[in-house]
C-alpha cells in the first residue's frame, strides 16, 4: 500500500510527503507561484517512472540487455471527434495521455516485441487504463461539535 499526505501551504503551494520524502507541487504563473510541478505533471511522472522501472525489472529478470529507457508523455483534453479509439464523454471531450517510449539496447526482434508489450503493463498504466475508484472522506475539524 502506498500512502501520501499533502498539505496546502501558501497560495497554491502544496507540500507532499511519502515515507521519508518531501516534495512540492504548485500551479504555473497566473494561477500559482510555479514552485513545483503541477498535479498533472506528477501524474505523468508517476506513469513515466513506472513504465521505465517495469521495463528495467523485466529485462533484468529475463537477462535482456536493456541499455536504457526514455519515456515522454503528454496530457491533453481533446474533442472526442478527434480521437477515434476513445470513449466519448457527455461534454464531447476526452482526456488523453500520448505516450512515446524509447528503448535502447542490443535487442533481438523477439525481445523488442516482448518489451513493447511489457511497457503497457506497468501497474500505474493498468490503474489509469482501468479507471480508479476513489473513496472520499472529508473532515472539518474547526467546526464545533454539539
Amino acid at each position: 500500500m502506498a500512502t501520501v499526505t499533502a498539505s496546502l501551504k501558501q497560495g497554491t503551494r502544496v507540500d507532499i510527503r511519502s515515507r521519508q520524502f518531501l516534495w512540492r507541487s504548485d500551479e504555473p504563473p497566473g494561477a500559482g507561484a510555479d514552485s513545483g510541478p503541477t498535479p498533472y505533471e506528477f501524474l505523468l511522472g508517476s506513469l513515466a517512472a513506472c513504465t521505465a522501472m517495469t521495463l528495467r525489472l523485466y529485462a533484468d529478470h529475463k537477462s535482456i540487455p536493456l541499455g536504457g529507457v526514455d519515456v515522454q508523455l503528454e496530457f491533453e483534453r481533446v474533442h472526442a471527434d478527434d480521437c477515434v479509439d476513445c470513449d466519448q464523454r457527455a461534454d464531447g471531450l476526452i482526456e488523453r495521455v500520448q505516450s512515446h517510449v524509447t528503448i535502447r539496447g542490443d535487442l533481438t526482434d523477439a525481445q523488442r516485441a516482448r518489451l513493447t508489450q511489457v511497457a503497457k503493463r506497468c501497474p500505474v498504466h493498468k490503474s489509469l487504463d482501468n479507471g480508479v475508484h476513489i473513496v472520499d472522506g472529508i473532515d472539518f475539524p474547526d467546526v464545533p461539535t454539539e
